[in-house]
């Protein structure tokens, strides 16, 4: 189970600015602090993907911020920085299988634990965008609304998850060029429902989710 901490005194004296968290942590001797987020949750095909991140203490990577904000050239530059500039990386997926087993909520959550465990440096302490715990992580950790635009280390995170899936998505949409996959990285568009009403639904499907609009 996750150690979630209440702590009032943890946090709330940290610093303005999207690195406060973490250096609240970091100033405590907690020097290897993820940041976790996911990307895919409304999709109607593909991959739920997470990524956890580990920054170095103190560091700030320019212009990383939450990866809905930037544009698909500057996630890809900011990508490669992250990767090249972190103590460590990790990006995880959950199949459109597992998310129809387990619902996306928790098929997310399982993404993001798996990312975090999948870091070659061991966190010790964990920074999830949104306000879920993830189950099954036993290592500390705090919930953050609007994670990926108040924390670098999400956000950071964010971007890894987003290019990591868009890249498999334009992967598919060569197998399955019908449903517009190349722009709308499948979440529910015009086109994505018209290529399912004349193509029905791919392995890539998510069964459980309306596919009819």
């Amino acid at each position: 189970m996750s150690t979630h901490l209440y702590q009032p005194d943890l946090f709330g004296q940290a610093q303005t600015g999207d690195l406060a968290f973490e250096k609240s942590l970091w100033e405590r001797g907690t020097m290897h602090v993820a940041g976790t987020d996911e990307a895919g949750r409304g999709c109607l095909a593909g991959p739920v993907v997470a990524a956890a991140v580990i920054l170095h203490p103190d560091s700030r990577i320019d212009d990383v911020a939450d990866s809905k904000t930037l544009s698909a050239p500057s996630r890809s530059r900011l990508a490669d920085q992250i990767r090249d500039n972190v103590v460590a990386w990790s990006v995880a997926e959950c199949s459109p299988a597992e998310i129809d087993s387990m619902n996306i909520l928790w098929a997310a959550m399982e993404a993001m634990r798996r990312a975090v465990s999948s870091l070659a440096t061991t966190a010790e302490f964990v920074l999830i965008d949104g306000n879920t715990d993830i189950p099954g992580l036993d290592i500390p950790s705090r919930t953050i609304i609007k994670g990926d635009s108040r924390s670098h280390s999400v956000a950071a995170a964010s971007i890894l998850a987003k290019t990591h899936r868009d890249a498999i998505m334009q992967k598919l949409h060569v197998q399955h060029p019908g449903f517009g996959w190349d722009s709308n990285k499948g979440y529910p568009t015009v086109a994505h429902y018209k290529g399912l009403a004349t193509l029905g639904p791919t392995a890539y499907h998510r069964r459980s989710f309306s596919l009819e609009r």
